[in-house]
């Protein structure tokens, strides 16, 4: 057991319940999980939300969050046990033996502070090297991590890097005190493929070059094959399936694990344009305030009635300025927008109840595009009220008929939004938009937060409501395995362009521009090395040009 560096044995975490009117109640959050991570070892922990991954990891921290209680097994960490350690013992390892890597670099870093600073924070505050030092450190983990100009890029504050940058600037943070184990919560999951590729890559060659032992917790199977030596499947807080790399994706035993690998599978026929589109933008160009430069330029595409066009691209290339110009937000610098053959006022307060009602849009982040203190009636109930003067009863009946129509039924029209799961939440914003009768939905992210198998589940929700009624959608999207499996037509979009446009089948066929073989190309698929093989294909791609 000399490589033994982690060992969780029978682990029983529990949180308590407060419910109005009720007695509190322990729920059982994670039941008898047990793994054992060697030294220099990746394990992958996956499943959807609620499966108990990162409560989980944040054990190895000895750490539960929210109130949850790590109340039964054992674990040890360098040979000692560690869960019903001290204060002074966890603020010893934390930070030190152990660190952590959170799913969401800009909201972890501080804003007033410089990179640098807050990289060898915990460095610093262990004592393990001299300022001097732990910036040599710092430096040269941005060089391995692929981090531009890597010795000033410390200088730089948080809004003064991307994204992906600030990802990476975050597993050097992590990596700095040279830790015997680093926790990766989701790291890539809020990436666009082209940059999660970029930050997958760069993670795999620190854990190769720092010879640190890693949990990678992800909900997506594809990802974590790349990192991973081994995976643990959960769900419900209880193991399903653990194994090697290569058994869980070959011959995975159990159903459930099988269900994880054959998401996206949806078989959708693409179909034939009408004579005339139900929405049409002709050489759009915007831009925010006084900026100097345009954000869309010259931009034109067509949806049609009942169909489903997909903008796809990554963060920046702008596909949500292109909804917000459509719905009038953003009214465009020049061109023009035509919807169901009249031309849109371009600002939201020159249109028309309904221009407003034909034209609806469900967001990406359920959580905060619902109001937490109405319930879903009230929420499905406010446009039927705006639009169409229902109350009362009628109002009712119709919140019931939309909550049938998204597959809830009954018992969820006096649900607060915090009594949802992250896919029921969505389709109650589903049904909100719906229960407007529109023309047009635009779907902004709607599945990118979500787990695959949820996701699924919307999407094809999505494709069956669109069957019966008609609606035409236009689906924002970085997931080109979404875009596959509901659009129509494509239009990729680079810095503010089409780049490529067209009915899907063409769109998605070679000969391929450089930017549209880079995205399709940088899609996750479920086969051993694929990572290594998409850097092969970019390296030859450079040289090439």
């Amino acid at each position: 057991m000399a490589d033994t560096l982690l060992e969780i044995k029978n682990l029983r975490i529990e949180a308590t319940v407060y419910a109005p009117g009720e007695k509190p109640r322990d729920v059982v959050i994670v039941d008898d999980v047990s793994l054992t991570l060697e030294r220099g070892k990746v394990m992958g922990l996956i499943g959807e939300s609620g499966a108990g991954k990162s409560t989980i990891g944040l054990s190895a921290l000895s750490y539960g969050r929210g109130g949850i209680r790590l109340s039964g097994g054992n674990i040890l960490l360098n040979g000692r046990e560690i869960r019903a350690a001290g204060a002074a013992t966890l603020r010893g390892l934390r930070g030190k033996e152990v660190t952590y890597v959170a799913q969401s670099a800009a909201a972890a870093f501080n804003p007033a502070k410089r990179l640098m600073e807050q990289v060898t924070e915990a460095t610093l505050h262990h004592g393990l090297m001299s300022k001097d030092e732990a910036e040599k450190r710092a430096v040269d983990l941005f060089r391995t991590l692929s981090l531009p100009d890597p010795e000033n890029f410390g200088k730089r504050y948080p809004h003064q890097v991307s994204g992906g940058q600030l990802q990476r600037a975050m597993t050097a943070m992590a990596l700095c005190p040279k830790p015997d184990l680093v926790i990766f919560d989701e790291p890539t999951t809020a990436l666009d493929v082209t940059t999660q590729i970029d930050v997958l890559a760069a993670i795999k060659t620190a854990i190769a070059e720092t010879g640190v032992a890693a949990l990678y917790i992800t909900h997506d199977l594809a990802v974590v094959a790349q990192v991973s030596d081994e995976i643990m499947v959960l769900r419900h807080g209880k193991m399903v399936e653990h194994g090697t790399v290569q058994q869980i994706i070959e011959a995975p035993r159990e159903e459930y694990t099988r269900a994880l690998i054959s998401v996206r599978s949806i078989d959708h026929q693409q179909k034939q344009p009408t004579p005339e589109p139900l929405l049409r933008v002709e050489s759009v160009s915007a831009r925010y305030g006084a900026m100097a430069k345009d954000v869309l330029s010259d931009v034109s595409v067509e949806l049609h009635p009942g169909q489903t066009l997909a903008l796809v691209g990554e963060s920046g290339s702008g596909k949500s300025t292109m909804a917000r110009v459509i719905t009038g937000l953003l009214p465009p610098r020049k061109g023009t927008i035509t919807f169901d053959g009249k031309p849109l006022p371009p600002a939201l307060r020159q249109r028309s109840r309904d221009e407003l009602r034909e034209l609806q849009m469900i967001y990406q982040m359920a959580d905060v595009a619902m109001n937490p203190r109405q319930t879903v009636a009230t929420i499905i109930g406010r446009p039927l009220e705006f639009y169409f003067g229902l109350r009362g009863r009628k109002r009712d009946e119709r919140v019931q008929e939309l909550l049938d129509a998204i597959e809830l039924g009954k018992g969820f029209a006096d649900r607060y939004p915090a009594e949802l799961s992250g896919g029921q939440k969505q389709r109650v914003c589903i049904a909100r938009a719906l229960a407007a009768k529109p023309k047009l939905i635009i779907c902004d992210e709607v599945t990118s937060a979500l787990d695959p198998l949820v996701a699924d589940g919307i999407l094809k929700l999505l494709l069956d409501l669109q069957a019966r009624e008609g609606v035409a959608y236009l689906f924002i999207t970085h997931d080109i395995a979404t875009v596959r499996a509901i659009a129509d037509s494509i239009a990729v979009m680079y810095r503010g362009k089409v780049q490529r446009y067209g009915p899907k089948d063409q769109v998605l066929t070679p000969p391929f521009d450089a930017y549209t073989d880079l995205l399709l190309s940088s899609v996750p698929e479920m086969q051993l090395g694929w990572l290594e093989k998409v850097l092969a294909h970019r390296r030859m791609t450079s040289a090439g040009n």
